[in-house]
């Protein structure tokens, strides 16, 4: 089996894969977009960049399973696995349809139920080099950001430590509310420094960066929310459900610096 170091060499060889497709198809004139039978959209780049990941899992690592937001999955209960690589092609469909920069490709390999690596790759968020950025953690190696063609450097979260003085996202109101969480919204932005909704990837990678101090959303699948925990943990921070459980398969994700995770669950429990 290959070790962590060869799977993080690999998920970043996927993400270039990736990458050069998206940007390739990101404000073209004929992007075909259509509407999924849950009401969100699929544009043929998400569907082109997650053929083209499957097929380089089949062939490198062709023992491993795959959970995919546009394909599935091929084998049993994902659950089960032991090595699954789980993908997100475009993660921000509706950003990238509208032409916003904000979306990225999500790619993790979880081991026996956790998530040991992701990389979050954003072509579109580019610097004066005209390269976008790509971020990345293995468990033991650290976060890190690579901005355009400069030097990784490593990622840490912020080190803000009450809930008052704290910059959150909240990702869409319409989430909060569609899940009986709208009491709770009104009372954490009467509580906090600042709420925005940033959305989508570009959220956690900024609370990985030490840019803001938490992330909160609700409706979520294993492929929103499974590359960016490992990112988010190395970077010194913390995810948990909204009840503190995993996030992985929970349907909501509360992600933070670490220090003010705590009283951000007990202001959702009440």
């Amino acid at each position: 089996m290959p070790d962590l170091d060869d799977d993080l060499k690999f998920a970043l060889r996927l993400a270039d894969a990736a990458d050069a497709i998206s940007g390739a198809r990101f404000r073209a004139n004929d992007l075909d977009v259509t509407t999924k039978p849950d009401r969100t959209h699929v544009t043929d780049a998400d569907q082109a960049v997650e053929r083209a990941i499957r097929e380089l899992i089949e062939t490198e690592r062709g023992s491993d399973e795959i959970l995919g937001e546009e394909y599935g999955s091929a084998g049993g209960d994902p659950r089960a696995a032991h090595r699954l690589w789980i993908v997100d092609p475009i993660d921000g469909t509706h950003s990238y349809e509208r032409g916003l920069p904000m979306w990225g490709t999500l790619i993790a390999l979880v081991t026996d139920g956790e998530p040991v690596l992701g990389v979050a790759s954003s072509p579109a968020l580019a610097g004066s080099d005209g390269v976008g950025k790509r971020w990345w953690a293995a468990v033991g190696g650290g976060a890190w950001i690579r901005e355009g063609e400069g030097e990784p450097t490593r990622l840490r979260v912020s080190g803000i430590r009450k809930l008052a003085d704290a910059s959150i996202s909240i990702q869409s109101i319409r989430q909060w509310d569609a899940t009986g969480h709208l009491d709770q919204l009104v009372a954490l932005s009467r509580t906090v420094w600042r709420d925005r909704a940033y959305g989508d990837v570009w959220a956690y990678t900024l609370l990985a960066e030490g840019l803001i101090e938490a992330v909160a959303e609700f409706g979520l699948h294993p492929y929103d929310i499974a590359a960016l925990i490992p990112i988010v943990e190395e970077a010194g921070g913390r995810v948990t459900a909204a009840d503190g459980s995993s996030a992985l398969w929970d349907g909501s994700a509360v992600a933070t610096n670490g220090a003010i995770h705590d009283e951000f669950l007990t202001l959702l429990g009440d």
